[in-house]
């Protein structure tokens, strides 16, 4: 996927868990990740997942972490202690009011996540009244990240940071529930653009083309 530091992107979405030197596929719809098998391995029963050195770590955003951190420069998380707190700060945002929101309108419409209205293996029911909500909360969240993008270059400054992959991940899962962040928000569209030149947001743009 290029350069590690840009690696979230892909891991946010692939069908794919981290083994040691090989990955394996897994096919959500079918339940992979909620075999014996692989349970055993992660009984989080969530993906993606990294082991390193016998230790799982679970979560896209600690895998990133520990990747930014054996080869730190530049960092995707900031270097001084104002500027990991802004980008932190923006990455907060993003994931609670625009990637949570999305998800709650998606995992609550889906036929395939009946009983699975959250990752993981507990049986969790669907709330119909939720996907509403949450594409009205997702079309909030795009008129904030259009304001600040109308200030700035980049999500968290004038530095690309974990916090413009998460929001552009949020743009693309988006579409999902019908949503099209960049309607009628230009400068999420010029933002959004100006990523996709990017090596790692081609390829991940590309892999998902074939799904």
């Amino acid at each position: 996927y290029g350069d590690h530091r840009d690696l979230h992107l892909s891991l946010r979405r692939q069908r794919q868990m981290c083994i040691r030197d090989r990955s394996i596929t897994v096919d959500l719809r079918k339940k992979d990740h909620l075999d014996k098998k692989n349970l055993k391995l992660n009984p989080w029963g969530t993906v993606p997942f990294l082991i390193v050195k016998k230790k799982v770590i679970s979560e896209s955003i600690a895998i990133c972490k520990y990747l930014d951190h054996i080869s730190p420069s530049p960092s995707l998380f900031g270097s001084s202690p104002i500027e990991k707190a802004t980008i932190e700060m923006f990455r907060r945002k993003v994931e609670f009011d625009g990637m949570q929101a999305a998800g709650e309108a998606f995992r609550n419409s889906v036929k395939s996540f009946k009983d699975r209205a959250f990752a993981g293996p507990g049986k969790i029911p669907q709330i119909p009244q939720l996907i509403e909500r949450g594409k009205a909360r997702t079309e909030v969240f795009f008129d904030f990240l259009n304001k600040v993008l109308k200030k700035t270059k980049y999500v968290a400054g004038n530095k690309f940071s974990i916090a413009d992959i998460d929001a552009y991940v949020t743009l693309s899962f988006a579409k999902w529930i019908k949503i099209d962040g960049t309607e009628k928000r230009k400068n999420i569209k010029n933002w959004s653009l100006n990523l996709e030149k990017r090596k790692s947001f081609i390829k991940y743009n590309n892999l998902f083309r074939k799904l």
